[in-house]
């Protein structure tokens, strides 16, 4: 038996997010990150200085992960931690100078990556895609912990 018959829509899941992550490691190879840290530096440049524990929040990954790519973002230079002057247990993030110079070169890799994900779909057909990944998303989370 396939992994494709016992589980077809968990296959096709992985095959499609297996598929962006490395056309997204593409489009990022001339920045220097790996796919993922974009989302941590676009994250700061938007949202500005933040405890890691929320910064791991809003991207939605779990602190392990979080602490192991702020450490190689912080040995590049393009992100510093530093304690908060209120609670010094807690880690405060902020984006450095150095790291805005790949914003452009960031933006404008997502701008494509989008671009080549929805291809030629139409905007009803996007609309449909991205509310089925919506409802698959909660059905998950409901059996998450």
């Amino acid at each position: 038996m396939s992994v494709s018959s016992i589980g077809p829509l968990s296959h096709a899941v992985f095959r499609v997010a297996r598929l962006h992550k490395a056309l997204a490691g593409r489009l990022l190879r001339e920045t220097g990150l790996h796919p993922g840290q974009e989302l941590v530096l676009m994250t700061l440049w938007a949202d500005g200085p933040q405890r890691q524990v929320d910064l791991g929040e809003t991207i939605d990954w779990d602190a392990p992960t979080v602490a192991r790519s702020l450490s190689r973002l912080e040995r590049n230079g393009l992100v510093r931690r530093s304690p908060s002057p209120s609670d010094r247990r807690v880690l405060i993030v902020e984006a450095t100078e150095a790291s805005l110079a790949l914003r452009p070169q960031v933006e404008r890799a997502w701008t494509e990556l989008e671009r080549l994900t929805v291809g030629a779909l139409s905007g009803p057909q996007q609309a449909e895609i991205r509310e089925a990944l919506d409802l698959l998303e909660r059905t998950l989370q409901r059996t998450d912990g």
